[in-house]
């Protein structure tokens, strides 16, 4: 297989053919007519290691190009996330970086659902071991917990609406 020195521009085997991208790499199309010139002057003999060798350099440089690419995606997918992130940890803040309020439906339901569902056995328990009284201070225990959380709760879901007032009130 002889490098073709043809001046025909539908030629596909062109050195300036953009789709082998010599245009935009001059140092690859210095190679590619190196290449070319030492077939020239060692024979055909010497054909397939000079082309394994200009490929190797080619495979090399394409590979740098994707490492380069692979590199850019990588890291604008991780500002992307960071980005994300940032805007989901806000939107949750409300904007100002204050703690998320504890007072969402699903958390609410949530923890009342685990404490119901914590008290059953808790119930037999006490029933079993203490009888009437032991049931009495689990159910005890119980309700105090979920009071807690509800007024932890509504203290953080309210807290902004309570500064807002007073500021409009010039309190």
């Amino acid at each position: 297989m002889m490098a073709r020195d043809t001046d025909d521009p539908k030629d596909p085997g062109r050195a300036d053919d953009p789709a082998l991208g010599l245009k935009k790499d001059p140092e690859l199309r210095r190679e590619l007519d190196a290449t070319a010139h030492t077939l020239k002057e060692l024979g055909p003999e010497y054909e397939a290691e000079l082309i394994d060798s200009f490929l190797e350099k080619v495979g090399e440089r394409i590979d740098r190009r994707m490492d380069a690419t692979a590199d850019r995606q990588v890291r604008r997918h991780l500002a992307e996330r960071q980005m994300g992130a940032a805007r989901g940890a806000a939107g949750r803040h409300g904007g100002d970086g204050a703690a998320p309020a504890l007072g969402s439906f699903g958390e609410r339901f949530g923890f009342a659902a685990v404490s119901l569902v914590l008290a059953v056995p808790l119930s037999a328990i006490a029933a079993y071991q203490a009888h009437l009284a032991g049931l009495m201070v689990t159910w005890a225990g119980i309700v105090g917990v979920n009071v807690a959380q509800a007024r932890v709760s509504w203290r953080r879901r309210s807290a902004p609406e309570r500064e807002r007032s007073s500021e409009d009130w010039g309190v």
